[in-house]
């Protein structure tokens, strides 16, 4: 994640990016020449700054004491970790907590925010360089749609996965069945913009036609109730880091 929204940062503010692994950092070197990197470690001061943390929310606890000072700003990005515990930790005037995805490295992300509503204007600029923004009113909300933006461009991989797997056992070569697929995901997303899913549907879908043969036998397997499950299962997960 942190490496998707440097792409999409980069460029746009003045970025200092520090990290605890050498070879990690490296390699970002090479691929991203113009960026500042600073190996983090002993300490690192804050003061007056305005942060971006993206580490794993099991890294918190060693981190924290390393960043000495008061920031300006704390944006985070760990999943399930509550504004309390970033204040309890961290020192810093104001704190957001934001839930990017991947498709930052694109300026495609889909970034719900909440925290302190002085810094929303801030926040929706500086994240809307790399996509689309959502301000949630609280924390609860944040950790659902982590389940629904965060986790879903992994799901949505599974259904592409599946697709083009659906295409070769009906006999397409793998490479004309990837083609299609990814064809179909980049024709679906000006769709959806401008139309609810059900509408989408309906419009395709024909009395006694393939897509009705299709989809009777997508709800026959449970897929409806497997990604409903599935969003509740990364909202529960999310529920249990925030209380690490």
């Amino acid at each position: 994640m942190a490496k998707a929204m440097i792409k999409g940062l980069v460029g746009k503010y003045t970025l200092e990016v520090y990290g605890r692994n050498e070879s990690s950092l490296d390699a970002l070197k090479k691929e991203i020449n113009e960026l500042n990197i600073y190996p983090l470690n002993e300490s690192l001061n804050i003061e007056g700054k305005d942060i971006i943390l993206c580490v794993k929310p099991n890294s918190l606890e060693d981190l924290s004491p390393k960043l000495q000072g008061c920031a300006n700003s704390l944006y985070s990005v760990l999943a399930g970790t509550k504004l309390e515990t970033l204040q309890e930790k961290i020192k810093a005037k104001s704190y957001i907590r934001a839930m990017p995805n991947v498709a930052a490295s694109y300026q495609k992300s889909m970034t719900t925010l909440t925290g302190d509503e002085a810094l929303k204007a801030e926040a929706i600029e500086i994240f809307s360089n790399i996509g689309e923004t959502l301000w949630l009113k609280t924390e609860k909300e944040i950790d659902i749609a982590t389940a629904v933006a965060g986790s879903g461009p992994a799901f949505l991989a599974l259904i592409a996965e599946a697709l083009s797997d659906g295409g070769v056992n009906a006999g397409l070569a793998r490479a004309d069945a990837n083609r299609l697929v990814q064809g179909l995901f980049s024709g679906f997303a000006p769709m959806i913009a401008n139309a609810k899913p059900s509408e989408i549907k309906d419009s395709v879908m024909s009395p006694g036609g393939t897509t009705a043969a299709g989809y009777a036998t997508i709800e026959k397997n449970g897929v409806r109730s497997g990604m409903i499950e599935a969003i509740k299962s990364a909202y529960e997960k999310a529920c249990e880091l925030s209380k690490k």
